[in-house]
């Protein structure tokens, strides 16, 4: 007897992935990953299928392949690839099918929904627990990747893919740009030239500032930084002379001393907002001067649902244009060779893609 599925978009879909093959990175241990093949994923209930077009690599998937990562925040074997954009191409049941075919990107944080945290809007602190696309669940180094389409955010129907995919940072630094509130003729600083750092630069400019600088040791990255809207730049031993110079400092690097150094940025009364992901060990902030100089300092881990709405918009107004960041483009098929140019250092890396 043959068993049929009932009718709808989620038996189109199982019927579909009967018939078609994809493939995915498969991380199973630190330092061993391997392509894999097989049916494509079917989106259960509330779930949409998104045909990948283009995924970001950045550090914390570098740390994931070297099993750097707090255990805690990674679940191994995993398909990274959390920074992404694609297409929507199936949809499960009680989903709207006019999304198929939409160009969308997604967040990342599985957030429940329902704690107190996520009810005040700050769903990249859920009290549910930990769940991220990418970490501990599959990501978007794959063909196809399945999440829930209450997550989504749909994209122009013309937007470039291939930019929209790195959305993922630029949604970090929406909720750094939008906790600090810049105002106009403001000086701000921006410590760090990397994904992050250049974006931030974009979404600042907008506000205005008298001054934007842009601290960083690469000379090459900060003179991009200049075509996006930086009016100042320096290395870290420039910046000695900066210091207690500036309204708004805005950490993106993540390196053991900028914490402290972006603290020295800033005049007295000023604000700090911390985006990079420190290792422990990394050189701590002064009390005193915290205390004496009163500055606010605040940290961004992750994107909550208003600042991934805040990137889009910023996205699609020609705002933020991430296009230029982009330095490499790998298919899947290079996976390992695309994660080691990830934080080696070898001049003329921006951000690398993986094309599947």
């Amino acid at each position: 007897m043959t068993r049929r599925r009932p009718p709808g978009p989620a038996a189109d879909a199982a019927d579909a992935a009967d018939a078609a093959v994809g493939r995915a990175i498969v991380v199973d241990r630190p330092g061993v990953h391997r392509l894999v093949t097989g049916p494509v994923p079917v989106p259960g209930p509330g779930e949409v299928r998104v045909r990948v077009a283009a995924a970001g690599i950045c550090m914390s998937d570098r740390e994931v392949y070297d099993g750097h990562r707090d255990a805690a925040y990674v679940r191994y074997p995993v398909t990274p690839g959390h920074e992404w954009a694609g297409t929507v191409d199936a949809v499960g049941e009680g989903v709207d099918t006019r999304l198929t075919g939409r160009a969308t990107v997604a967040e990342g944080f599985r957030a429940c929904g329902t704690c107190a945290r996520c009810r005040a809007g700050e769903t990249s602190l859920c009290a549910g627990g930990y769940e991220e696309t990418g970490f501990t669940v599959p990501g978007a180094f794959a063909d196809h990747v399945v999440v829930p389409a209450r997550l989504l955010h749909p994209l122009a129907d013309d937007a470039d893919l291939r930019a929209a995919a790195l959305l993922e940072p630029a949604a970090v630094v929406a909720a750094a740009v939008r906790s600090s509130r810049p105002e106009p003729g403001e000086r701000i600083a921006v410590v760090g030239a990397g994904t992050l750092g250049l974006l931030a630069v974009q979404l600042l400019a907008a506000s205005s500032p008298a001054e934007l600088a842009v601290i960083d040791p690469r000379t090459e990255r900060t003179l991009l930084a200049t075509e996006f809207g930086a009016t100042l730049i320096g290395t870290p031993e420039d910046a000695k002379e900066l210091h207690g110079g500036y309204d708004l400092v805005v950490e993106t690097a993540g390196a053991p001393s900028t914490a402290a150094s972006s603290c020295l940025l800033a005049r007295r009364g000023g604000r700090v907002v911390l985006t990079g992901m420190f290792t422990p060990g990394a050189t701590g902030i002064d009390p005193v001067l915290l205390t004496l100089n009163q500055l606010t300092v605040r940290s961004v881990f992750g994107a909550p649902s208003a600042a991934w709405a805040f990137a889009v918009r910023a996205f699609t107004a020609g705002l933020l244009a991430p296009a230029p960041l982009i330095t490499h483009e790998f298919p899947l098929e290079r996976y390992g060779e695309a994660v080691s140019l990830v934080g080696g250092g070898a001049p003329g890396t921006g951000k690398v893609l993986l094309r599947p």
